[in-house]
């Protein structure tokens, strides 16, 4: 009776999602990426507050860094109500609403009364193996690329489309693909200025770093439309200390420094990158640092003045930046006091969001020398490791390092679930079937047969003894 009430939930939770955008507008875009970027800030917003109680920034930054995002939210939804069109919804879409409230429940019962088995548990953990744990992007976000994919072909002046595979490509690693996609959104958007900003920085991290002509290009396009944008000016200055001339980067650093609110996201970047071209030159770093403008108004300020004041970095790709410049806050902070190991693994996390996997492995690591006994420290140092293994369709040994943190784990506590997990799974791929099956006899024991784990490892016992 238990599932049949959860069935039937679930499934009205569905028919709710899929009937009322078709009882809806049509004209919903731009509400629809307004409603995603106030979602975002609002779950920046309680990130703060988490940093705040665990002492990670002081009161005033987080009292800065929360002016700006209700200075975003503001903006977004005055530009909302600005530019919202209610108009009613089609008749077509009235009738195919009806028509799945009524289908989507009996087409469902009768399907699943004709294959569906509701003794067997759920199995939370089978999605998890370890071409996953290397970073293989979840099948679910792949159908939905290749979705989009069948959309642009539809569709190919989609600039916006473009972009969104894009820069799902970037964090997938898929650099070449993302510059291509980028490329053609760049193109078909003439020249916008976040999308040539991502364009970017994709040519860069594709080059290793570098910062290409065609990556310059983008930039000084940018500049043309926006003499103050901070990122562009930052990887020009760049490209002129790759190019040799330490000197010009020095002066368009410190150029954007002094023209930069002292809570702006990337004001230590810049920082760092004229202390060090100050020592290549045999500069005093004081002495050729600039002083940055003071912090931005709050935002009812700002509504009193609107227009005026702007901040150059306040358009939506600057989230991204003013992420990056809370982890590196993070990571200053724990250089100060490394002995922090909840943060060194809050840091490890972070950069993992972000795609810097090297960086994440490095957290890891800095964790595990603090506390090279506790076993949730271990895993995620393992983890870590993992997520560095480029993904593969056949299945291969793990790194030896991160097998060592996981025994290692196991030692200082026998029964912790995700090593003996982990293990397992090595063992079974790479032939060593007897260790595999003792290693998930130990972690079945764990479990009582009514949990959902208790299927799957089983399921997985049965298959080593028959030999698959």
């Amino acid at each position: 009776m238990l599932f049949w009430i959860v069935a039937a939930v679930m499934t009205a939770a569905v028919v709710m999602l899929i009937v009322p955008p078709l009882l809806k507008s049509q004209a919903t875009g731009p509400d629809a990426r307004a409603d995603f970027d106030l979602e975002v800030y609002r779950d920046q917003l309680a990130e703060l507050e988490r940093d705040q109680a665990r002492g990670l920034i002081s009161e005033t930054q987080a009292a800065a860094a929360k002016a700006e995002i209700g200075r975003r939210m503001l903006a977004i939804a005055d530009h909302k109500g600005s530019t919202s069109q209610p108009a009613a919804a089609p008749r077509s879409g009235k009738v195919l609403a009806g028509l799945l409230v009524l289908a989507l429940p009996l087409g469902a019962l009768a399907v699943y009364g004709k294959l569906g088995r509701p003794e067997l548990p759920a199995q939370p953990l089978a999605s998890r193996d370890l071409n996953q744990e290397r970073g293989a992007p979840p099948k679910n976000v792949l159908a939905a690329l290749e979705k989009l994919k069948a959309q642009l072909d539809q569709n190919p002046d989609d600039a916006q489309g473009w972009s969104i595979l894009g820069q799902a490509y970037a964090k997938m690693g898929r650099v070449q693909e993302a510059a291509d996609a980028l490329r053609k959104a760049a193109t078909l958007s003439k020249g916008d200025p976040d999308i040539l900003g991502t364009y970017g920085e994709v040519l860069i991290s594709a080059a290793g770093g570098t910062v290409t002509e065609e990556a310059r290009t983008a930039f000084e396009t940018i500049l043309t439309k926006d003499a103050k944008e901070p990122r562009a000016r930052f990887y020009l200055a760049l490209a002129r200390r790759q190019a040799g001339d330490v000197k010009g980067a020095l002066e368009r650093w410190a150029a954007l420094l002094g023209d930069s609110p002292a809570d702006a996201p990337w004001v230590p970047v810049v920082q760092g990158q004229i202390q060090q071209a100050a020592k290549e030159l045999g500069l005093d770093p004081a002495a050729v640092t600039p002083k940055t403008l003071p912090p931005e108004q709050p935002p009812a300020a700002q509504n009193q003045n609107p227009g005026q004041g702007q901040d150059q970095a306040g358009s939506p790709e600057d989230r991204d930046q003013m992420i990056r410049g809370m982890v590196a806050n993070l990571a200053a902070k724990l250089e100060a006091n490394p002995a922090d190991v909840d943060g060194w693994l809050k840091l490890a996390r972070s950069y993992n969001v972000l795609g810097e996997r090297d960086k994440a492995a490095e957290a890891a690591r800095k964790a595990k020398e603090q506390a090279p006994d506790r076993p949730d420290v271990l895993v995620a140092y393992a983890g870590a490791l993992l997520s560095l293994e480029p993904p593969t369709d056949k299945p291969g040994p793990m790194p030896a390092e991160a097998v060592t943190a996981l025994r290692q784990a196991l030692t200082v506590e026998p029964t912790n679930r995700d090593a003996l997990w982990l293990l397992g799974l090595d063992a079974a791929d790479t032939g060593r079937t007897a260790e595999a099956s003792d290693l998930w006899t130990r972690l079945l024991a764990q479990f009582q047969p009514n949990d959902p784990e208790y299927a799957l490892i089983r399921a997985r016992l049965e298959s080593l003894k028959a030999g698959g």
